[in-house]
C-alpha cells in the first residue's frame, strides 16, 4: 500500500510486479476526476504524458504514449470508470488503477497503482524501467494542477 506522501512503492514478484503512489490534494474530487478524464488535456498539465488518443470513459479504447518509453504506443482499454471514484485502464499485461477519495469538501486522496505480470513477465521484466519516479511525476503534477484550479474558483 502506498503511503499518502507523494512516493512510489514497488512490490516486486517473480510473476508481477506492482508500483503505487498517494497524495493528499486541496481539491474537490470532482477536479481530480475531469482532470484525469479529459485526454487531450494530459500532456498540458501532465510531464509524464507525451500524447493520449480517444476518450476517456467506459469501455473505451486509447492509444497513451508515456515519457518513459516515447517510441511505444499503449493500446489500452480502460476497464473501470466510477465518475469521481476509480477509473482504470490496462492491456492483457497490466492494469492501471486510479482511486479518488474525498476527505473534506476540499481535500481529497488520489491513489495510482499499476500491476504488470503474468505467466512471461520473468522473460521482460528486467526490460520494465521503474515507474517509481514517473508516479511520483505523475502525482505531483495532477496535485499542482488541481490546486492551482481550485484557488482560481
Amino acid at each position: 500500500m502506498a503511503t499518502k506522501n507523494g512516493k512510489a512503492t514497488t512490490v516486486k514478484k517473480i510473476f508481477s510486479r506492482q508500483t503505487s503512489v498517494s497524495i493528499n490534494i486541496k481539491a474537490d474530487v470532482s477536479i481530480l476526476w475531469t482532470l484525469l478524464t479529459n485526454s487531450n488535456d494530459y500532456p498540458r498539465w501532465n510531464s509524464t504524458v507525451v500524447s493520449i488518443k480517444g476518450s476517456i470513459e467506459k469501455e473505451s479504447k486509447i492509444e497513451l504514449v508515456s515519457t518513459l518509453d516515447p517510441k511505444r504506443v499503449f493500446k489500452l482499454k480502460v476497464k473501470e470508470f466510477n465518475p469521481d471514484q476509480l477509473l482504470s485502464w490496462g492491456d492483457a499485461m497490466g492494469t492501471r488503477e486510479f482511486i479518488i477519495q474525498r476527505i473534506t469538501n476540499n481535500e481529497s486522496n488520489f491513489t495510482m497503482t499499476e500491476q504488470i505480470g503474468g505467466p512471461l513477465f520473468p522473460l521482460f521484466a528486467s526490460f520494465i524501467p521503474s515507474f517509481d519516479e514517473s508516479f511520483e511525476t505523475f502525482a505531483a503534477d495532477l496535485k499542482k494542477e488541481a490546486e492551482t484550479i481550485t484557488k482560481l474558483k
